[in-house]
């Protein structure tokens, strides 16, 4: 199943490209309207890019009352990426979103470095947010915790049904005439090639702790690095900072990941997932 990295892609202006995904994924939303960083909040880097928007959104009422509406005309499922400073403000979003038939998951943005982020643990805060909800529930998490498969185990003893993994690592870019930072707030989310090993690494240790579906998110450009995700354990994958790049990237991506498929003598996407883990290694003819 491909989807975009939350905040990756506006469906609205784009919708050929949300409709070529499995899933569309809303960017963050708050309980309250957010302006986001001041700028410059995007910085290109030799590998990537770094942003900081700091969750700016429209906030849930607005949501509901406009923006879900008009996505649900897309076709594609929706889930919504929720975001908030306490773990009462995930509670309060997933509570608004229960009764939504148009969102089929709820992604919990534990992990965004462009804000303050809650108080609580990110086992609290799905503590405090899976009653409120029928809904699937995605923990979405940082590659830069401490213990990440103990996280990953306490957010699926508190209730999660999976993991996004992994969120952006905070980065800095600065100037090359001035030295000073490019970015208003000085340091912003990496995200692009670079990240994919520290991805890689946090779904495989997440996957061999837990078991749990997981929609690895890190550098994926290619049907190759789907499948690299695939073997060390996700059962999906989203596409983020290649979306800038190449808005064709879903459809491309899903002929290269047949080819590497068939060419490890795979018959499915559901067949590679988790083969890092097995004793022998798959020979491609």
């Amino acid at each position: 199943m491909i989807l975009n990295a939350s905040g990756c892609l506006d469906a609205l202006e784009a919708p050929e490209v949300a409709r070529a995904l499995d899933v569309f994924v809303t960017k963050t939303v708050t309980p309250q309207p957010r302006e986001g960083n001041r700028p410059v909040r995007i910085a290109e880097t030799e590998a990537g890019m770094l942003n900081s928007i700091g969750l700016e959104n429209p906030g849930i009422d607005a949501l509901l009352a406009d923006k879900l509406p008009r996505l649900a005309e897309l076709g594609v499922p929706l889930w919504v990426s929720v975001g908030g400073f306490a773990a009462s403000d995930y509670a309060e979003l997933c509570a608004a979103l229960d009764d939504r038939p148009e969102v089929t998951a709820i992604e919990l943005n534990l992990s965004c470095p462009n804000v303050e982020e809650a108080p609580e643990s990110a086992s609290d805060i799905v503590t405090a947010a899976r009653p409120q909800t029928r809904k699937t529930l995605y923990a979405k998490l940082s590659p830069a915790a401490t213990d990440l498969e103990e996280t990953a185990r306490a957010v699926q003893s508190a209730g999660a049904d999976g993991l996004t993994l992994v969120n952006t690592m905070r980065g800095l870019a600065l100037d090359e005439r001035t030295l000073q930072p490019r970015l208003g707030r000085e340091t912003g989310g990496y995200s692009g090639p670079g990240l994919k090993p520290i991805a890689l690494a946090a779904v495989f240790q997440c996957y061999r702790a837990t078991g749990m579906p997981i929609v690895g998110i890190g550098g994926i450009s290619t049907g190759r690095d789907v499948l690299d995700f695939l073997a060390s354990g996700a059962s999906s994958i989203a596409l983020g900072t290649i979306l800038f790049a190449d808005p064709d990237a879903p459809g491309r991506v899903r002929r290269e990941l047949a080819e590497e498929l068939a060419s490890h003598g795979l018959s499915s996407a559901e067949a590679a997932t988790g083969l890092a883990h097995s004793s022998g290694p798959v020979i491609v003819a």
